[in-house]
Order: structure tokens, then sequence, then C-alpha cells
């Protein structure tokens, strides 16, 4: 692992400590936040309140969902009772399409969507757009390994900012997609002590080696 990517890892679990929070769950809690994100992968779409009462018991569902959303582990739906994502994927919509199993989910950002592939050992295609330029992008990946990249220049932006309520909603929304380096110096404006950035290789090692203990 490459100085940046584990000084990444740490400076990411930082502010958004998602493995440690997990840990803190009780037994049950913690396996339904495992089950949210593969039903999410899996299926397109998260497990319904009836399914998670079956698993916890149908008077345990909100104290569940107030705890895995006070704790930043799952968004929740505006009214608060219903899951639409957890880190790395959502339902809601956003810039970054993955293309899996047949159907298409969301990710939050841009490392959240080159995180799905290693997280399951699976093949995917991400649709997404230049943060500067809003040139298309489109990777297919397999696994930790880039398949193809258009362009091939494509880089990974991070602007480090504490999250603001919901990661999803604030730090997220800073993890890009940049179509090459002229874009990224764009984006960054020279301030690289609070930007960082990463070529797709770099960017999968962070993401996996992030997201992967979740599981």
């Amino acid at each position: 692992m490459s100085d940046l990517v584990a000084q990444s890892v740490l400076r990411l679990n930082r502010l958004l400590p998602l493995k440690a929070r997990q840990d803190r769950l009780p037994p049950e809690l913690r396996e339904l936040h495992r089950a949210v994100i593969r039903s999410l992968v899996t299926r397109g779409c998260p497990p319904t309140r009836e399914e998670m009462g079956v698993r916890l018991g149908p008077d345990q569902v909100d104290g569940a969902l107030t705890r895995l959303g006070a704790d930043d582990l799952v968004v929740l739906s505006k009214d608060g009772r219903d899951i639409v994502g957890a880190y790395p994927v959502t339902s809601e919509n956003t810039p970054h399409q993955i293309r899996i199993n047949g159907q298409t989910i969301h990710a939050m950002c841009a490392l959240d969507a080159l995180s799905v592939a290693p997280m399951f050992g699976v093949a995917l295609a991400i649709e997404s757009r230049c943060r500067v330029t809003d040139a298309e992008i489109h990777i297919e990946q397999e696994g930790e390994r880039i398949i193809a990249a258009r362009p091939r220049t494509v880089r990974v932006g991070v602007r480090w900012q504490a999250p603001s309520g919901s990661a999803a909603h604030s730090l997220c929304m800073e993890m890009v997609f940049l179509q090459d380096e002229q874009a990224a110096e764009r984006w960054h404006g020279g301030d690289l002590q609070n930007h960082s950035l990463f070529d797709l290789e770099q960017a999968v090692a962070f993401g996996a080696r992030y997201f992967r203990p979740l599981l």
C-alpha cells in the first residue's frame, strides 16, 4: 500500500469512522448494517421495514433505524422511517451510476463508486462526469482491477472537510471524478493541503481498504 493510500485511509477514518462506529453496535445491529449494504448492492434496494422486523422483531425497527442514522452508518428517508442508503451505495440519485448484476444503483461519491467492485469481488461499470468540465466518465472494473477507463487520464479528487450532518450530503459531495490533470489543477487551485489527488488504481486501493472491513 502506498504512503498516500495509507495516510488517506487514516485521514478518512478520522473524519468518518464508519468501522469504529460499526464495531460499537450491538451484534444484531452490526449484522443488520452489513445486510443493508449487501441488499443495496445485490438487489438495488435496502431491506424493507418488514424484512428488518423479521430480523430484529417489529418493535425494534424504529430504535434500530434511529441508532444507525444517528451514527451516520445509514442515510434515512426524510421521515426517518426507511433506509435509503448505506456507504458506499444509495437508492438516491447521485452523479455516480453503477451498473451491476443487470441493474443500476448509485454511489455516494467517486471514491465510493470505485469501492463496490473490490468489496464484493464483482465486475461492474461506472458512469459519472468530471466535476470541472462535465465530461463523461466511463470506468469498467473487476474487483480491484480497472479493465477500461474513458478517458484513461481520469483522476479522483478529495477535498478534506469534516462532515456536516450526513456525510452523504456533505463530505461525499467533495469526492469527485476529474477528467485529467488539467481539470484537477483547476479543481484544487493549488491547495494541496486540503485536497488530495489519486489515479484510478490508488483510488481503488484507498476505497477497498476503507470500506471492505465493513463487510
